[in-house]
């Protein structure tokens, strides 16, 4: 130890096993306040954005002196700085996070190249605050997440920075674990596939690299694992013992402070769906009534027997299906006598074959049905829909059933990240959805202003008659674009579009290169390739948030990467994510919007009929975004109704001590 630092305070490097926020209901006068106080809190980001620029000064006032130190001062300034960070309050003190803003700045300069903007250290302050930073796309938010990360770290806060699929979590990892080893740091990574024993030594780290997936899993793992016998002090009890029971075997070390990596899609689309851990079942009825049912559901009839709700994937059988059924199945065995059962799994079986389609919502691979991820476009291994549906998809794609699985574990996003102790998150589009993220998760939106001036062209939107006048006219652009040497990233939303894309692009003679749920192997290269002069790109999301394709100084000059949405996603913040691939830190580039009149999104919705008769083109893009906040109005409803669920899960389970 050098001279003149003290040792650490007895009892800050190990932290509680347990420990994690707790949740309550709230009472009905909070959530009227809340809905009183959620616009006054969305209206005021600009006041918080000038709260965040007195960190700058305060990093300042230490850039010199870090500058100019050697090796063996900084690792004495790092060690006094968990000292000053462990103290109470040491994360509120403006001078000690200044000054760790300025050690981390600096050890990121020294081994990697890259320091922080001013307006990075902004957006590292705002999330050490528990906020929720939006920055523009492109303008560092992986790095600015070391700032925080590393001042809890020093504080002895273990940290997870939670991001939305195992490619970027690896690609974070490798790239910024060097920062925190230059300060006495370790890094972990936990990624798909790995052994308990991996995982529990990756979350030891004091910096975790995790997917949100991965996370809720491995903590209902830990739930699992400590039933409803431990608690806080049994567990403290446990580790001074040699039998350590389920201390043990725990993988997490308590929820202390997450940095959460496109915030809005953790918290906002992917809240839609609760998270369930289960286990093989027994034989089971629905497993013996799925073939009948598929095959009853092939006689019906949309419209006369049944309706369906395609942005909720769910059919209805009508009063004369009902009776229907009920005639085809007169006779069968008891099973079939039971209404609600055979309503239930014909109404099952209509959804398999009307609203899960191969390309869209999953994919068939190796002679399994494999769920691809409708935010991401990735697919989810060892994820399966309930209640049969699973199965009769596999029935209906002509592959192997597996068995029905029985939940043993479950929670929401919602859930799981409000009891973390510190949570802040970043991203590039949080505004349209700040009320909400103020009211589930008490994270309040600071805009991070960009560092360069943006230099992205929107080009005028076309909406075209029918699909095959969108693709046609895609593929001039993309002729057009190539011959010219400017690369094109086309975006699709789905697998069957971006393999119909680039049909029409290989009958063009086209050379061009698809990213999606099946042609991923080579991901990270074909991302390298994206910038190249006259190249061309199809990809899905996996496209989306959090790529970085690079530009060439040359390419630069040809008007930088060129961006075509081909079809609205169903939430427009998604759009923004896919528009910011191009022109970022300032560089040149452009986005262009090409649609059509029978695009998913506006077929499925009340406006397909006004879209057609509305002359101009301005018209049919209004009809077309007014069918998108009509869907993003049925899945914040759904998101509503899953959170009441949980707390109504809540009060009903208190008794217990866990609603999981």
């Amino acid at each position: 130890m050098s001279e003149g630092v003290r040792p650490l305070p007895l009892g800050l490097t190990a932290r509680c096993l347990l420990s994690e926020r707790a949740v309550t209901v709230p009472h009905w006068t909070e959530k009227l306040v809340d809905a009183c106080v959620a616009p006054v809190i969305a209206r005021t980001e600009g006041l918080r954005a000038r709260r965040m620029r007195r960190i700058i000064p305060a990093v300042e006032e230490f850039a010199g002196y870090y500058a100019a130190a050697t090796p063996e001062e900084m690792r004495e300034a790092t060690a006094a700085l968990r000292w000053a960070l462990r103290k109470p309050g040491g994360l509120e003190d403006v001078g000690a996070v200044g000054s760790a803003f300025a050690l981390v700045r600096e050890a990121s300069a020294r081994v990697t190249g890259m320091r922080h903007f001013p307006v990075q250290l902004m957006g590292g302050y705002a999330l050490l605050t528990g906020h929720v930073a939006e920055m523009a796309t492109g303008e560092g938010k992986t790095l600015t997440a070391t700032l925080a990360a590393a001042t809890a770290a020093l504080a002895g806060l273990p940290v997870h920075v939670v991001t939305v699929n195992d490619y970027l979590a690896a690609r974070d990892a490798e790239a910024m674990g060097p920062i925190f080893e230059a300060m006495g740091l370790t890094v972990g990574l936990v990624q798909h596939g790995q052994s308990p024993e991996e995982r529990r030594a990756a979350y030891r780290a004091d910096v975790t690299y995790a997917t949100n997936k991965e996370l809720a899993f491995d903590y209902l793992r830990d739930r699992i694992a400590l039933g409803k016998r431990y608690g806080e002090l049994r567990l403290r009890a446990r580790r001074l013992s040699r039998d350590q029971g389920p201390a043990g075997q725990l993988l997490l070390r308590g929820l202390h402070f997450a940095i959460v990596d496109e915030a809005d899609s953790i918290f906002i689309d992917e809240a839609r769906t609760p998270l369930i851990i289960s286990g093989e079942a027994a034989a089971d009825e629905r497993l013996e009534m799925a073939p009948r049912a598929l095959e009853i559901a092939r006689t019906l009839r949309v419209g006369a027997d049944f309706t369906l709700q395609r942005n909720r994937r769910r059919a209805d059988l009508t009063p004369a299906g009902t009776a229907q059924l009920e005639r085809v199945v007169a006779g069968e065995g008891w099973r079939w006598q039971n209404p609600v059962l055979r309503e239930e799994m014909v109404t099952l079986a209509l959804a398999a074959l009307h609203l899960f389609h191969d390309g869209e919502a999953y994919v068939v691979q190796q002679g399994k049905v494999a769920i691809v991820d409708e935010f991401t476009g990735r697919i989810m291994p060892d994820r399966n829909w309930g209640e049969g549906l699973h199965q009769l998809i596999e029935l209906k794609e002509g592959v192997e059933m597996t068995r029905p699985r029985v939940p043993q574990a479950r929670i929401t996003y919602q859930r799981l990240f409000r009891r973390y102790r510190r949570l802040s998150g970043m991203t590039g589009t949080a505004r349209e959805v700040g009320r909400e993220l103020w009211s589930v998760f008490r994270l309040p939106v600071v805009p991070i202003p960009t560092a360069r001036p943006d230099q992205r062209r929107i080009l005028p939107a076309q909406i075209l008659p029918d699909a095959d006048a969108k693709w046609r006219v895609i593929t001039r652009r993309c002729l057009e674009l190539q011959a010219r040497g400017q690369p094109v990233l086309l975006g699709t939303r789905s697998v069957l579009a971006s393999k119909l894309a680039s049909e029409y692009l290989t009958r063009a003679g086209l050379a061009h290169q698809v990213l999606n749920a099946v042609q991923n192997r080579d991901e990270a290269a074909i991302i390298a390739r994206a910038g190249a002069a006259g190249s061309i790109t199809v990809a899905t999301n996996m496209a989306g948030r959090g790529t970085d394709i690079l530009i060439p100084t040359a390419v630069a000059a040809l008007g930088g990467l060129h961006v075509i949405m081909s079809e609205r996603h169903e939430a427009a913040r998604i759009d923004r994510q896919l528009a910011g691939r191009t022109a970022r830190q300032g560089a040149p580039g452009s986005f262009e919007v090409i649609l059509s009149l029978d695009d998913a999104l506006l077929q499925h919705s009340p406006f397909a009929a006004l879209a057609g008769r509305i002359p101009g083109t301005r018209g049919k893009l209004l009809a077309s975004r007014l069918a998108q906040r009509w869907a993003e109005g049925i899945h914040r409803k759904m998101r509503h109704r899953l959170l009441q669920h949980d707390e109504q899960s809540t009060k009903l389970m208190s008794f217990s001590g866990r609603a999981e």
